[in-house]
């Protein structure tokens, strides 16, 4: 993993600006056990954005958790490189009420196959310091909302901002934090930047990034992370290293080998898989092989995580990308789906011959949105390499550029909505910019196959190539 190095202009931190943020009409209200009142969020839906019902049913669930009301406990996230604040539902079994209770006993094993309780929601904030892991809680926002806006294949899940009382979360979550996580270096220092943060707010710089401005609260999102992680198929072998190695590393894999391959969708798939097979670890990956849906689902998302990778500057994607399998079939020349469980095929869906697939879910996106993290994307030139593309993503890019450069509805509301400072939101602008100058040089080149719809080549059998003007 990386370690992030505050960015200095002159003597002064830069603050994240959240009264934007508190402006924003209350979805919950909660006061704590000291008298302070918390917050739940909805941000209000991107201009053309493309929500599901599930995302506002998301909302309104993650909303109503109530950290008083006994039957919430928060645990600890003690894996991994970050620190997060998991929430257990306690109603209804052997802690009913007595959250703190379960707190206290369980917090410690979560890991545990009997766990008496229900993993509901996980509460992650900004957490940057010298020997911490890097993270942005306003990313995840960023990603969820923008996706809807391109529509995006690959999945993202909803989020919403939360406050909690920052006293209240120290006594809870914090120093247990920091006595479970001594396993590991990152995510404890992690856990004690936070204790020294959440006893003295000051001490964190720049403050505004993890405090309301009365410091009484801390804040961040809520999300809940659903997959697996992909193996060296999708997330690349990592063999050279953090940073920019294991980014071409990501480069070297199946879908993205054909996605850089000028030679028709077909062509391009077989070409992948062939070069991808040279190394290997991918070779053993690959095994009898990926089907040509699977692989063209799999360059579609590419296509749809380099863009928002390159215009959120996310510093950390290789190696945290997730699946979940579903079932795919074609059902009165409609293209059907839903959540596989096992690889027995269900009795009802036998007459359809469906396909199992691994579909892509970007749950970790939350370094990403600070000047001061490294865009990854950008420095590997993974747009400029791509050779197949969508035709509506392309165009979403194009006419979201052209809206940034006339401060039209989404830009303004970007502007209003998460809470960012000049500079973030111009790197925001800027990316978006040159990564539409990027694919339309590629267009004009003649580079780009308009080939990448992978609903429409799951009910045709055939990849059909659009024309799309340029501008």
């Amino acid at each position: 993993m990386f370690i992030y190095r505050p960015l200095l202009i002159g003597s002064m931190l830069l603050v994240l600006n959240i009264t934007q943020l508190a402006a924003k009409p209350v979805h919950q209200s909660f006061t704590s056990s000291n008298g302070v009142v918390e917050v739940c969020r909805a941000l209000p839906p991107i201009p053309d954005g493309e929500y599901k019902s599930k995302d506002s049913q998301s909302e309104s669930e993650y909303c109503q958790y109530d950290l008083y009301s006994g039957n919430v406990a928060m645990c600890p996230k003690t894996w991994s490189t970050s620190p997060g604040t998991i929430f257990y539902s306690t109603a209804g079994g052997e802690f009913a009420g007595r959250a703190e209770a379960f707190e206290q006993q369980w917090c410690s094993n979560t890991k545990s196959r009997n766990l008496p309780a229900e993993k509901v929601v996980k509460f992650k904030t900004t957490m940057n310091g010298l020997k911490t892991s890097a993270t942005f809680s306003p990313a995840s926002l960023l990603y969820y909302h923008f996706s809807r806006y391109f529509d995006t294949v690959v999945k993202i899940p909803p989020s919403v901002w939360r406050s909690i009382d920052r006293k209240e979360h120290l006594r809870r979550v914090t120093r247990n934090g920091v006595k479970w996580s001594s396993h590991s270096k990152m995510i404890n220092a992690g856990w004690v930047k936070m204790e020294k943060a959440e006893e003295n707010p000051e001490s964190y710089r720049p403050a505004g990034e993890l405090f309301s401005p009365d410091r009484n609260t801390i804040y961040g999102i809520l999300i809940n992370s659903p997959g697996s992680r992909y193996g060296v198929e999708f997330n690349g072998t990592r063999e050279s290293g953090w940073g920019v190695g294991q980014n071409l590393d990501f480069q070297k894999t199946p879908p993205y080998l054909a996605l850089s391959s000028s030679e028709p969708l077909l062509e391009a798939i077989a070409s992948g898989l062939s070069q991808a097979s040279k190394n290997s670890k991918l070779r053993k990956a690959i095994g009898k092989g990926f089907s040509e849906l699977q692989m063209t689902f799999w360059m579609q998302e590419l296509t749809e995580i380099t863009l928002l990778d390159f215009i959120f500057s996310q510093q950390d994607r290789i190696g945290n990308i997730d699946y979940r399998w579903y079932w795919y079939w074609l059902e009165g020349g409609e293209l059907k789906h839903r959540l596989s469980k096992s690889r027995t095929v269900p009795e009802e869906l036998a007459g359809f011959k469906p396909q199992r697939l691994k579909r892509t879910w970007l749950s970790d996106n939350d370094a990403g949105g600070r000047v001061a993290y490294v865009n990854f994307t950008r420095k590997a030139k993974m747009l400029e390499k791509q050779r197949h593309y969508n035709p509506d993503l392309y165009s979403k890019l194009q006419s979201l550029a052209a809206d940034f450069r006339d401060q039209g509805e989404v830009y303004q509301y970007l502007v209003s909505s998460f809470g960012l400072n000049t500079r973030q939101l111009k790197q925001i602008v800027s990316n978006t910019q040159t990564a539409a100058e990027i694919l339309r040089g590629n267009c004009v080149a003649g580079q780009l196959r308009f080939d990448l719809d992978a609903t429409a080549f799951a009910v045709s059998g055939a990849a059909v190539e659009r024309r799309v003007s340029c501008e």
